[in-house]
């Protein structure tokens, strides 16, 4: 009963912290007329045309993975390795973080490949991924130095008035989002201590984690990593080309807001829903985006995309039931 509970929990919580920050920020929102941009003022194809890169970034993640794990248990397949990447982003919107270990229970169940062994690779993609996202987050700050500084200086505007200018809600906002990142840097930590407890598992996960230094092409491996990375770009960039209000704001503001969204989808809530939105929408009004248009975008562009991974999800699942599994290899 106790661990139905947790379970329980575990699915409630990010839901409520996602649905609360949305709530927050759609409240007395006239949701009609989002359907009248949708039906009638956004262009669609910019949205179509950037479904492509969306898919292109999950399918780069799962060949990458296979070339990090061919040092450690060899190559699973590339249909395999890609859908599983495809399922644990959608399994991802029901219980936050999940999808690491998804992936790694399907190589399990179709590939017959160590849990612990896979998991220790993805770890190696997680620290990979953050230090080219420092990479990425240092030179947006170069190179929009000059534009916050123009802002600030035809406004009049320094960050103690912004800070003064924050309501007492979106403190609130801010202080919640930060306390479910400790809240979820505490469980990892705890799962960490518990997988320590066994030796076998530990060894495992480590050998994953060093399988980068005996990846095939190390080369290959980098220029997927930015593959990756500027496909993600580019699914969440020609977004900006649907709406009049954000067509015009050139790359430096797609940049910051990009930076600033997948900052904020660290938060523990599907698919970084309420964060996200909350984020990327005080980023656009501070590029002078009127504060309704911020939130038809984020609301319009996270959905959609939010649709697309539901959809990728319900593919590889179909997919992978008519993949023949194989036994384990020890």
């Amino acid at each position: 009963m106790k661990e139905k509970a947790k379970k329980a929990l575990k699915i409630a919580l990010p839901l409520l912290l996602g649905g609360a920050i949305l709530y927050w920020m759609y409240r007395g929102f006239d949701f009609e007329r989002v359907r009248q941009v949708v039906l009638h003022e956004m262009d669609w194809t910019w949205m179509l045309l950037s479904f492509p890169f969306g898919i292109m970034a999950q399918a780069l993640r799962g060949w990458r993975w296979r070339q990090t794990l061919e040092p450690v248990t060899g190559q699973p397949r590339k249909s395999v390795s890609v859908n599983a990447i495809f399922l644990s982003y959608a399994a991802s919107l029901v219980v936050p973080r999940i999808g690491e270990f998804t992936r790694c229970g399907v190589l399990k169940r179709w590939e017959g490949i160590s849990f612990s062994k896979a998991l220790g690779t993805v770890v190696t993609e997680r620290i990979v991924d953050m230090l080219l996202m420092l990479a990425i987050v240092g030179a947006t700050l170069l190179l929009e130095m000059s534009t916050f500084g123009t802002f600030f200086q035809q406004t009049g505007t320094n960050i103690s008035g912004i800070l003064s200018g924050f309501t007492w809600a979106g403190w609130l906002v801010t202080a919640i989002c930060l306390l479910a990142m400790g809240i979820l840097l505490y469980i990892l930590l705890r799962n960490l201590s518990i997988y320590n407890k066994v030796r076998t598992t530990v060894s495992d996960i480590w050998q994953g984690v060093m399988s980068l230094r005996h990846v095939h092409s190390l080369p290959l491996f980098s220029l997927m990593t930015v593959g990756i990375w500027l496909c993600y770009f580019l699914h969440y960039y020609l977004t900006f080309f649907c709406f009049d209000f954000t067509a015009n704001l050139g790359i430096g503001c797609a940049l910051v807001t990009f930076v600033v969204g997948s900052i904020a989808v660290i938060v523990p809530t599907p698919n970084g829903a309420g964060p996200w939105h909350f984020a990327v929408k005080t980023m656009l009004i501070l590029y002078g985006v009127q504060d309704e248009q911020a939130l038809y975008f984020v609301l319009i562009v996270h959905t959609v995309q939010t649709l697309l991974v539901i959809a990728l999800g319900i593919y590889a699942w179909m997919r992978l039931s008519m993949i023949q599994r194989i036994t384990l290899k020890t």
